[in-house]
């Protein structure tokens, strides 16, 4: 967007599905913004990002005309509301099925990041069964929400993206990436059927493969953090081993 009353800028990080929600939200509305990636977020965080989100020092983080607005809804809302005019509304018009959207949302975060959680980080193969399960569970309650909220439209919105789609579309690459990484299908066309469907029409949008990253880099990146990981258990279990001989 030209002009300074208009200047956006986003930190970020590639691999994040948060970051990616507020991609898609920008690519969906037409906003044009300058994206700063954050290439160090566990040694070397950034000054602009320390200084721009003090109290989590996380991304995403949008800076409009130097001020920033933190966390991926948050965000999406703000944009909602400071560039009304621009591209389709994302939140619903109506205050009920406005709140409806909200609680979904708030699904999808509770529910499927955490369970996620457990398969990626799991330190057992019970807990990463675990993990695996709720995953599902959470697919089979989103197909029952997309089948109420889109009344046999393809999306969460209707005939367009929503706010539920844009927040359940920021994890489609590591829907992917985890389908490649453990043979997952977490949307499957025999469990899920309209969210597999969803998935498909989804990633065919010109929208979201704007802004979508490289599934083969997200895998490359979850078997170093594994391996990782694992170095990092072997070192402390060793360790632990040493100190007990004294």
């Amino acid at each position: 967007m030209a002009g300074q009353s208009n200047e956006l800028k986003l930190l970020g990080s590639f691999a994040s599905p948060f970051v990616l929600r507020v991609k898609l939200a920008l690519s969906f509305k037409g906003l044009s913004y300058d994206y700063l990636e954050e290439k160090d977020l566990h040694n070397n965080k950034s000054e602009l990002l320390l200084k721009s989100n003090p109290v989590h020092k996380k991304v995403p983080v949008l800076i409009h005309n130097g001020k920033p607005v933190c966390e991926s809804m948050i965000i999406i809302q703000y944009l909602e509301e400071a560039f009304a005019d621009a591209g389709p509304s994302l939140l619903p018009s109506e205050p009920h099925e406005r709140a409806v959207a909200r609680f979904w949302t708030a699904y999808i975060d509770e529910k499927l990041f955490s369970s996620w959680m457990m398969v990626f980080r799991g330190k057992t193969d019970e807990e990463k069964a675990e993990g695996t399960k709720q995953s599902f569970a959470v697919a089979a309650t989103l197909e029952g929400a997309l089948s109420e909220s889109s009344k046999g439209k393809p999306f969460f919105g209707g005939d367009t993206v929503g706010y539920v789609d844009v927040a359940l579309g920021g994890f489609v690459a590591w829907i992917h990436a985890i389908e490649k990484l453990y043979g997952l299908k977490l949307f499957d066309a025999g469990k899920t059927p309209l969210l597999a469907a969803w998935l498909e029409r989804f990633c065919e949008l010109d929208g979201a493969k704007a802004v979508m990253p490289d599934v083969e880099k997200l895998v490359e990146l979850a078997k170093m953090r594994q391996a990782q990981a694992a170095a990092a258990a072997a070192a402390a279990a060793a360790a632990a081993a040493v100190a007990q001989d004294y």
